[in-house]
């Protein structure tokens, strides 16, 4: 936990690793905690809130790519090593971890370098994350209904414009920056929820009276191709009710202070849809 203590609404200039802290006195809700706790169980949820897991590799690079592009976040240092196998350089990943840098392996050092150079060439995703504004902004705010606080942290949030309309983006790395592989991405990770959660945020703060939401997803292998995409309203509004559900779900497990694992007693399960199909087509055949 951090040593920050944060009770009011706002927005806010903090590190990556004060806001994963949790500065919110008595606790708040992010966008990637509702999603896992729905996506999972209230039990797995807060094992993990309180057991954070070790950064990745994988993580590591995308949090690298992060930082270039946005222009902020810690230190990057480059391990000359091929993989991290060596004793030496397992030992310059832990150094720098306990430092508070990121550690990335020669190719990888380069590789977010020209990541953040091909992202800058697109004129789109480079006014998204640019221009006036600030990046890697905390929102605070309390939830009506339930009380809740939330929070978000917003890889570029723009100056308010007399419109009311915002535009918010969040920058994502991929395998595959193709708009079908995206949408997939998006339905698998709850990406329409975080963008909803962001734009409630927003408007709940007065930032704006509507926010359009963007994501700026970049391939990491060369060319390091780059797409812009807008979440539709049906996505948004799918991503709405789901935050309500974790929001709701959320509350009561607090009020309770239980969080139940998957299930209770015996869970009655069935087939997958398409084996239960397969099923009643060969014996009706």
């Amino acid at each position: 936990m951090t040593d920050l203590a944060i009770s009011r609404p706002g927005v806010y200039d903090l590190a990556a690793e004060v806001y994963h802290a949790d500065p919110v006195v008595g606790g708040s809700l992010s966008s990637s905690g509702a999603r896992k706790l729905l996506a999972t169980c209230p039990a797995r949820f807060e094992y993990e809130r309180t057991h954070p897991r070790p950064p990745t590799a994988a993580l590591d690079l995308g949090t690298a790519a992060h930082q270039l592009v946005l222009g902020v976040g810690a230190e990057l240092v480059e391990v000359k090593a091929a993989d991290w196998r060596s004793k030496a350089a397992k030992e310059q990943r832990e150094d720098a971890h306990a430092e508070g840098k990121v550690p990335l392996l020669s190719d990888d050092f380069v590789r977010v370098h020209e990541m953040a150079e091909a992202l800058r060439a697109n004129e789109l995703a480079s006014a998204l994350l640019g221009g006036t504004g600030r990046a890697e902004q905390t929102l605070i705010w309390q939830d009506g209904p339930t009380k809740v606080w939330r929070r978000a942290l917003v890889d570029w949030l723009p100056a308010s414009e007399p419109s009311g309309l915002m535009y918010l983006a969040d920058y994502k790395t991929a395998h595959s920056a193709h708009p079908d592989a995206i949408s997939k991405a998006v339905a698998t990770y709850g990406y329409h929820a975080q963008g909803a959660w962001y734009g409630d945020g927003a408007i709940e703060l007065g930032l704006a009276e509507r926010v359009v939401f963007f994501l700026v997803a970049q391939e990491k292998e060369r060319p390091y191709l780059v797409t812009v995409v807008q979440l539709d309203q049906v996505a948004i509004d799918a991503g709405r009710h789901h935050n309500r559900r974790a929001l709701e779900l959320y509350a009561k497990c607090r009020a309770t202070d239980t969080w139940p694992a998957y299930a209770d007693g015996v869970a009655l399960i069935g087939l997958p849809g398409w084996a239960e199909n397969r099923f009643f087509k060969e014996v009706t055949a």
